[in-house]
């Protein structure tokens, strides 16, 4: 018994002596990393200030400032980074005295320089959609392209022979959508009022055949027959990959900071005239009816003598992010149909920068 309790005393003390040596270890580990945080936190200052003298002497060269002025914002900003340097050194030096002292090594290495993710990219900021990266990284002078997610839906229907073919597809359950990427790209070096944006947006076209109605593929077209049954739902939906451009102009507030600026649109009108260019990716028709009391969803997908390429005009006219948007394919829908039918459609359109 007294040999059992020898060796459970023995067995308890090397676990807490490695459990010692195992925390001592990561402090010293802590600490050698904080040490060498204090170096690259004065490299990330050094090219800070790099970068803010390089927008100063830009302004310089524009113009837009004086050579004293350009001095004056010079001797500030290099006594901004070296107080940043001075205050994030103390800091590092502070947990190092901590862990030292408490023998904690729960303490986080945190010098405020996180590297973060951040959402977004407006005119008048210097974020990326989506950016993983240092949070004190500098700004960059001047940006003439930013990005934005494009999202659109609204009422989808044809023209058929100049005039809207409500008397075939339901208006109010015929519908579109749309989802995209986009750039905008400032045309003139000094002046916002015209920009070219383009991107790429998946398209998404349905229409909803009235009077019991449905889409055949007889081989040398495609038609509208009536279906035997009743129709609980009849719909067809082309979707389409295609690059839009745009040519958007309207009025913008010039934002001018100290090392940078940006042109802002938030709250203020804008008009985009362009149109579109693509391929179709795909073509379906999905039934519903009932059959003997047995509910049926039929889906069928082909290429029902539909447009591979696709290509019309398309505008908007917005006010901040929102916008009333129509686009119009140039190209019918079917290949080989006797009566032309082109897709035409008409919503909200949503630019969220």
């Amino acid at each position: 018994m007294k040999l059992i309790t020898f060796c459970t005393v023995i067995t308890v003390w090397l676990l807490g002596m490695a459990s010692i040596q195992a925390q001592d270890s990561e402090i010293l580990s802590k600490i050698e990393v904080l040490e060498a945080t204090k170096d690259r936190i004065i490299e990330e200052e050094k090219d800070a200030l790099k970068a803010s003298v390089e927008g100063i002497n830009q302004r310089l060269e524009l113009e837009q400032i004086s050579q004293a002025e350009a001095n004056e914002l010079k001797q500030k900003i290099a006594e901004k980074h070296a107080l940043n340097i001075e205050n994030r050194l103390a800091i590092i030096d502070n947990k190092i005295e901590l862990l030292k002292r408490n023998d904690d090594a729960t303490i986080l290495n945190d010098d405020g320089d996180r590297f973060v993710i951040e959402i977004g990219s407006g005119e008048d900021n210097d974020n990326s959609f989506i950016f993983i990266g240092k949070q004190n990284r500098a700004r960059q002078f001047d940006r003439r392209t930013t990005s934005d997610f494009v999202l659109a839906f609204g009422l989808n229907n044809v023209i058929v022979d100049g005039k809207l073919g409500d008397d075939v597809y339901k208006v109010g359950g015929s519908r579109f959508a749309e989802l995209g990427w986009a750039w905008k790209t400032r045309v003139f070096k000094e002046s916002n009022w015209l920009r070219v944006k383009y991107g790429f947006s998946f398209q998404f076209n349905g229409l909803k055949p009235k009077d019991n109605q449905y889409f055949v593929d007889t081989g040398s077209q495609t038609e509208l027959q009536t279906f035997d049954l009743d129709l609980d739902k009849s719909k067809f939906r082309l979707d389409n990959l295609v690059i839009p451009v745009h040519f958007e102009f309207g009025p913008s507030k010039k934002i001018e900071k100290d090392t940078y600026f940006r042109y802002s649109t938030h709250n203020k009108i804008k008009v985009g005239l362009g149109g579109y260019a693509g391929l179709k990716l795909g073509s379906r028709q999905k039934l519903r009816f009932d059959d003997m009391g047995q509910e049926v969803d039929r889906k069928e997908k082909g290429d029902f003598n539909t447009n591979n390429f696709i290509y019309g005009v398309s505008a908007y006219v917005g006010w901040g992010d929102v916008g009333l948007y129509a686009k119009y394919d140039l190209n019918t829908i079917f290949k080989d149909n006797p009566i032309e039918q082109r897709n035409i459609s008409l919503g909200l359109r949503f630019d969220l920068e």
